[in-house]
């Protein structure tokens, strides 16, 4: 490892662990709007759904293939159909319902705030997220981050999306970072770690769920509090 001086995180799925945050909401909507009453019988599989579908959105999303209106209009209404719902029944104030009480949740992946406590002291410390501004910021302060952090970049803000080259220039701009003193941690195969590796900047692949690695990726970590012992 190089000795860094500035050191970029995503903030979804690396920090705010989206998945559970998600889950507890869609739990509480479920029941709210009485899903079983409309046929869908399992909880469980309508956020199995769900949740395959917003991935493959935001996949599409970091690669400019989508508007986050597009994806804000498509994810729940895709599920639904997906379930065997007839369009006409779909409630439609879900996805508002959702996107409002879905930042809120402040559930973080084990040890962030210890980590970043640790990195802190040794490091400047800056996020870069594909994230909507409004919930971003919302998810930042929420959960207590917002003390770490030099900088927050939003590609909503910037214009551009991780992995597009733009928003990592952008950002070591902001930081007054360079290139080789900068390190790039993030849990996106493409829009994190590649981005990164394309710009130049060295990165780590947070690996949550043991996932199996890809040859051309050469550092990886499954749990956030492995950093102190490498960084």
């Amino acid at each position: 490892m190089k000795n860094y001086t500035h050191i970029f995180f995503d903030l979804d799925h690396t920090l705010w662990d989206f998945d559970k945050n998600a889950e507890e909401t869609l739990h509480e909507l479920y029941f709210t709007y009485q899903l079983a009453d409309l046929g869908l019988h399992s909880c469980d599989i309508f956020i199995e759904t769900y949740t395959k579908n917003n991935h493959q959105l935001w996949a599409d999303y970091h690669l400019g293939k989508i508007t986050k209106e597009a994806l804000r209009e498509t994810r729940f209404k895709k599920t639904f159909l997906d379930l065997g719902l007839e369009e006409a029944v779909i409630p439609h104030q879900f996805e508002d319902d959702y996107v409002n009480i879905c930042p809120t949740k402040s559930n973080l992946f084990p040890h962030t705030h210890e980590t970043l406590t640790y990195l802190k002291q040794k490091y400047s410390l800056h996020l870069i997220s594909n994230g909507f501004k409004e919930s971003t910021e919302f998810k930042v302060k929420n959960t207590n981050l917002t003390p770490y952090f030099d900088n927050v970049i939003i590609s909503e803000v910037v214009g551009v999306n991780k992995p597009d080259q733009a928003i990592f220039k952008f950002a070591l701009t902001k930081a007054n970072a360079t290139v080789d003193s900068s390190l790039m941690i993030g849990d996106s195969l493409e829009a994190d770690v590649r981005g990164a590796l394309n710009f130049g900047m060295d990165a780590i692949y947070f690996n949550p769920h043991f996932a199996e690695v890809p040859e051309d990726i050469n550092w990886q970590i499954n749990h956030l509090e492995e950093l102190t012992k490498i960084l």
